[in-house]
């Protein structure tokens, strides 16, 4: 499996991605990504080069954005003053569940944190998602605290505001061929 930098020909795959995620934890009884995520967004997300593709052939098996910016109101100004990168996104499909892609894929963020000069590797979870909180303390980070008001809608409450964090480390274990560090570009459709 290879890593890549996400295009905007990725748009549209990135946005199905996200449905299926929604659908599947719909399923499990989770409110969680019931919104539809804006495109124009995700495009601009993609542009500025912070969204990573997982491939497996011509099959996306999952994506991930890491990105240095934090979102506005969830960390203090003396955490943000300590050098971060925030994984935003970490989506894996269906047809690729059960192989620790989701693992393998913060080790790579974790690594890329480290070789960027980050002390932390830092998420938002969804307040209401318990076995999603538990995957990422099962995967070495710390909760923070949980931040329940300031959403984006009037200040109100805030569905995605438990915060974790971990060490950014070195990491030769994630596994995937890293075509981000390299500059190249898979040209499998």
């Amino acid at each position: 499996m290879i890593i890549e930098r996400a295009t905007a020909d990725d748009l549209d795959a990135l946005l199905a991605f996200r449905q299926e995620a929604a659908s599947w934890l719909t399923a499990l009884g989770s409110d969680q990504w019931q919104r539809p995520y804006p495109a124009d967004r995700l495009l601009a997300t993609i542009e500025a080069g912070v969204v990573f593709m997982v491939r497996d052939g011509s099959a996306t098996a999952a994506t991930i954005t890491l990105t240095s910016d934090a979102e506005e109101g969830l960390w203090t100004e003396q955490e943000l003053r300590e050098e971060s990168r925030f994984v935003n996104k970490l989506t894996v499909a269906r047809t690729h569940a059960g192989q620790d892609l989701g693992g393998r894929l913060l080790d790579w963020a974790g690594d890329r944190a480290y070789r960027s000069g980050a002390q932390w590797l830092r998420l938002d979870a969804w307040t209401t998602n318990n076995s999603l909180q538990a995957y990422y303390l099962r995967h070495g980070f710390e909760h923070v605290r949980t931040v329940t008001e300031g959403g984006a809608v009037n200040g109100g409450p805030r569905v995605s505001g438990w915060l974790a964090q971990r060490s950014a480390m070195p990491s030769a274990v994630h596994g995937f061929t890293d075509l981000v560090s390299t500059g190249a570009r898979c040209n499998e459709a």
